[in-house]
């Protein structure tokens, strides 16, 4: 029997061998995929090899280590004035600038003296006229011709005005109010043309250019600083480092506070230092340079005391230490501890007896 190629039975073949078709490789794809799973899976479970618990570290070496006390102190002026006026006058003339420098014995300000310079002038012509008398006088009394009491009347007198003159003019340089030292002015209270009164203060004029750094030592202290000696301290405004030297000491004790009062020199070029500053003083007690000493974080608390882990061959033991000085970063080991030990600085809590650690960092 012939079928057409239109028959119903073609079309049936073809389409269960499409669905066949299908099937196999939709199956295909199934086992590929998951072989490429499996291979997935075993490189996510592969752990890298284990080297110990990361930890920083440091070793013990035997180095300088200053015992310093901390104290508060201040920074003064070398020398600082207020600038007065002695008279009741009118300000004819400001001749310096707020902040300027000036020298000693520049006019600063400068009063009405009008009214002197005249009255100056008057003595001085009546001083003229009593040399005249004096000089026609004397040489009468050298002939007999007058009295000694007419003379010595006549010379009187021209003291008397020689007198007037001298403190005239001592009131006239008052009215020249000038520097009585080489600094630095402030802030002028006064301007040309007001009145100004007996000590009124016009400005004031301080001597920076070397400072005083003062502050005060307790008792258990007092031996330990003497005149001479040098210390460093820092102030608010920096980090810069200065240094003073000790130039006296207070005769005693303040019965207040049970301390003595310190005052050092320390140059002020720049005019970094202001008066006013509070001063952080280190107060050197004293110095050993073959003491041994470990990071401040390498320090564990115990009831004992203080531990340290110390690493050897990639291991850790601990070790019971007995410290002395501390100081910002850093403890004295007074025992326990060699020169050449390598200490743990952080990670401590994960660390055991015996456990292995990867050093990272080693200081």
């Amino acid at each position: 029997m012939q079928i057409s190629p239109k028959s119903p039975f073609i079309h049936a073949a073809y389409a269960i061998l499409g669905v066949a078709a299908f099937s196999a490789l939709l199956a295909a794809c199934t086992t590929q995929a998951e072989n490429l799973g499996s291979k997935n899976d075993t490189k996510k479970t592969e752990a890298p090899a284990f080297t110990g618990t990361p930890v920083d570290a440091a070793v013990v070496k035997a180095g300088l280590i200053k015992d310093e006390l901390e104290l508060t102190g201040t920074v003064v002026a070398n020398q600082t004035v207020e600038i007065v006026s002695e008279l009741t006058r009118r300000i004819e003339r400001v001749h310096v600038k707020e902040g300027s420098r000036v020298h000693k014995g520049d006019i600063l300000f400068q009063l009405d003296d009008a009214d002197l310079q005249a009255q100056l002038e008057r003595f001085q012509q009546q001083e003229k006229l009593a040399k005249l008398n004096e000089t026609r006088l004397r040489d009468l009394l050298e002939k007999e011709a007058v009295p000694q009491q007419d003379y010595d009347e006549a010379i009187t007198n021209l003291h008397v005005l020689q007198a007037q003159i001298r403190e005239l003019q001592v009131t006239i340089r008052k009215t020249k109010i000038t520097a009585p030292f080489d600094g630095q002015i402030g802030i002028i209270n006064i301007h040309p043309g007001a009145i100004v009164s007996v000590n009124t203060v016009l400005t004031n004029i301080e001597d920076n250019q070397v400072v005083k750094i003062q502050f005060s030592v307790p008792e258990k202290y007092t031996n330990i600083i003497h005149v001479g000696s040098t210390q460093t301290f820092t102030t608010p405004s920096g980090h810069r480092e200065y240094t003073t030297k000790i130039v006296a000491r207070s005769a005693n004790l303040s019965e207040d506070t049970r301390t003595l009062l310190v005052r050092g020199i320390t140059e002020n070029r720049d005019g970094s230092l202001l008066p006013g500053l509070s001063a952080r003083i280190k107060l050197s007690l004293s110095e050993d340079n073959k003491t041994l000493s470990v990071p401040s974080q390498a320090l564990i608390p115990s009831a004992g005391g203080y531990t340290v882990f110390v690493s050897h061959k990639n291991a850790v033991t601990p070790v019971q230490v007995e410290i002395g000085q501390r100081s910002a970063s850093s403890i004295e080991i007074l025992k326990g501890l060699n020169s050449g030990d390598t200490v743990v600085t952080s990670n401590q809590l994960r660390l055991m007896p015996g456990s292995p650690v990867h050093i990272v960092t080693l200081n």
